[in-house]
């Protein structure tokens, strides 16, 4: 368990970062706490580096003391070159240095010395020093040995070596560009010339007269008009920074970024410790980090504002860059991992179809980040770099949430759904097989009493988890149908009986079929599709139905055909279905609009159906409330809207409301229904 300090809140979590073959797996899973390194912009603020190139200078200076120390430590570690007679005269020529910037001339080479450049030898000069070098020695024992420096000269690793030396040497030679130290040498100089009015020393005078000079005013004039432009912080959007690769810092490569992190816009990052290193774990869609593209997944950090970074926890970090805003300078170890070039994902968008709460998610990476969703809301996911987690937007929330959030990612929210219902079948006791066949023959009765199709009953084992949708707007001469679906006693067949009677040139019903016999009063094809019982049960088999049933020993149903004859007439075609035809009608081509009509409290149930003459038990009130709450449990990730029926009235006019919106505004519908 680690403690994260987010806005000042406490709260344990446990590490976390679960991969999906490990989930699967019955050991410990090998996970990591992510923490999100955003700076709220109301926690203060913090003094800024003035100097754009300041955090360049200083680390170029640690280099420099670093080959000083180097070099110190270098000559406290030289042989004693006069305990060897055939190295003493070796010593005598300093031409052997060659790091040694001033160089005695040597025959045939150019002249090296305090006036000229420094330059580095390449292998034929050193080859060359050395043959000079064994021929003016007159010991045989000396000449030996300069031909046995010559052959490992020679040798391909020696000369790997050797390049590798000079271009670090050229490297660290390399002198920094001149810094101004102050903007203000104009104030400094008059400083001084008032401090030499009352000198009389010659020195003094001369001084006086040389900085009162109008070339020399100029001069510092100029130098403070740039010195000034070199010392103020350059303005940064989010997508501006400094990014800059040196060669060594500590004996790494590092890069130096400057991302400017606006009050409005967080960084959008998560950091993660891997030993002692803080390593860049996350990039957040949406922030400062991801808009200027200069901090990537895997990356350490080894400064920020000039405060060291490895060795500290990821809690520490956050509370680092709680206190700090506008201009951020990370000095980062680039990370080794190859990656593809980056893909521009497009935004997919999905609906959820269950409920999700970070908070109650201990696989949750960054807990912080974690995005609350419910049954039905659309997710607007915008990467799914990372198949495990997903960053997504809640529909409506793009303009007031700059920064994604984390859900969980399709497949990986299937295997640990699996593995819980594979958990919880172990962990319930054995029942007797009196009882298990009863549960058995129950659900078959059922079955029997009513069928929309053979494989219409609800599967208990499916996993939902999301819907990929598409914006839809129905054309005006083909609505989509209404179904509307409650429990009995939920008033949504008096609703679709009074939208008919209201306007019949706009609403109709589709005409079902049935195995009985036509009565005297009885149109065909007007009150009822009148066929045999072989020709129903045909229908039923190549799956003309959406929904089909048996009563007094004859056969009734409503038919795919019969809603599309009335879609086709220009109408609305109002449909009241039993919620287990909902999987048939949404796989068809109708691209129905699916109302749930909700029961209120039980008193006001018991109100609603007394005004219709009902006097229901309270047994009766549960009930209904019961099998409503079931139907949303198993079957609310199919609804497009809800109307909780408190009020027969207003009931209606929310009906009439949601679908006179069909033809005004386009609506989110599987995007399988489009292709």
């Amino acid at each position: 368990m680690t403690t994260s300090h987010m806005n000042g809140h406490v709260t344990e979590d446990s590490d976390s970062d679960m991969k999906s073959g490990e989930l699967l797996a019955h050991e410990e899973p090998q996970w990591h706490r992510e923490m999100a390194v955003d700076c709220p912009g109301d926690l203060g603020s913090r003094a800024m580096p003035v100097r754009r190139s300041a955090q360049l200078e200083r680390i170029r200076q640690q280099q420099e003391d670093m080959r000083r120390r180097r070099e110190e430590e270098g000559k406290k570690q030289e042989l004693d070159l006069n305990s060897s007679m055939r190295l003493k005269k070796l010593s005598q020529n300093p031409r052997i240095g060659i790091d040694n910037p001033t160089f005695e001339p040597i025959e045939g080479l150019p002249p090296q010395g305090p006036g000229s450049t420094s330059r580095i030898l390449d292998l034929e000069d050193l080859l060359a020093s050395l043959k000079h070098i064994q021929y003016s020695l007159s010991d045989s024992q000396s000449q030996e040995d300069i031909s046995v420096v010559l052959q490992l000269i020679q040798k391909t690793d020696f000369q790997n070596a050797f390049q590798i030396h000079n271009a670090v040497a050229l490297h660290m030679n390399k002198p920094s560009p001149p810094f101004p130290l102050t903007s203000n040498a104009q104030d400094l100089s008059q400083e001084v010339q008032a401090i030499l009015r009352s000198s009389q020393q010659k020195d003094g005078l001369e001084l006086n007269a040389l900085l009162t000079s109008p070339h020399v005013q100029a001069l510092m004039q100029a130098h403070d008009q740039v010195a000034e432009q070199e010392l103020q912080p350059e303005p940064a959007g989010p997508q501006d920074g400094l990014y800059e690769t040196l060669t060594q810092y500590g004996g790494e490569t590092v890069k130096i970024v400057r991302i400017e992190k606006a009050r409005d816009i967080p960084l959008g990052a998560t950091v993660r410790n891997d030993m002692d290193s803080v390593v860049i774990s996350r990039i957040v869609k949406g922030g400062a980090a991801e808009k200027s593209g200069l901090l990537h997944e895997g990356d350490e950090i080894l400064e920020i504002n000039g405060i060291e970074i490895r060795g500290k926890d990821v809690n520490e970090v956050f509370d680092i860059l709680a206190d700090m805003h506008g201009t951020l300078t990370f000095v980062l170890i680039p990370s080794q991992q190859s990656k593809p070039p980056p893909i521009k994902e497009t935004v997919v968008h999905f609906k959820a179809h269950f409920d999700y709460d970070p908070s109650d998610d201990p696989y949750v990476p960054c807990r912080e980040l974690g995005l609350c969703f419910q049954k039905g809301d659309i997710l607007h996911v915008i990467s799914q770099e990372d198949p495990n987690w997903w960053q997504a937007y809640r529909d409506g929330d793009e303009d007031n949430q700059p920064l994604a959030g984390l859900i969980p990612g399709k497949s990986f929210q299937q295997q640990r759904e699996a593995m819980k219902q594979t958990i919880e079948e172990d962990k319930e006791p054995e029942k007797s097989g009196k009882l298990w066949c009863a549960k058995k023959n129950k659900k078959k009765r059922k079955k029997l009493l009513y069928n929309a199709n053979k494989n219409e009953d609800y599967d208990n084992e499916e996993i939902l988890t999301y819907e990929e949708m598409a914006l839809y707007h129905q054309p005006a001469n083909r609505k989509r149908p209404i179904a509307l679906i409650g429990p009995p006693g939920c008033g949504q067949n008096e609703l679709r009986q009074r939208l008919m009677a209201n306007e019949p040139e706009r609403f109709a019903a589709a005409v079902p079929h049935t195995t009985r016999s036509r009565r005297d009063n009885e149109v065909n094809s007007r009150d009822y599709h009148f066929v045999s019982r072989q020709a129903f049960e045909m229908d039923v088999g190549a799956n003309k139905f959406i929904e089909s049933g048996e009563f007094e020993k004859n056969l009734y149903g409503t038919s795919t055909d019969s809603v599309r004859q009335v879609i086709n007439s220009g109408k609305i075609c109002l449909l009241s279905l039993h919620t287990q035809s909902l999987k048939v009608l949404r796989s068809s081509d109708l691209k129905p609009y699916i109302i749930f009509i909700a029961p209120p409290n039980q008193e006001r149930l018991r109100a609603l159906l007394a005004k219709e003459g009902k006097n229901p038990k309270p047994e009766e009130l549960r009930d209904i409330i019961e099998k409503a709450r079931e139907m949303e449990q198993n079957y609310g990730h199919l609804f497009d809207a809800a109307i909780v029926n408190m009020d027969q009235d207003k009931a209606y006019q929310e009906l009439l409301r949601l679908i006179n919106k069909l033809d005004t505004e386009p609506q989110w519908v599987p995007s399988s229904w489009l292709r």
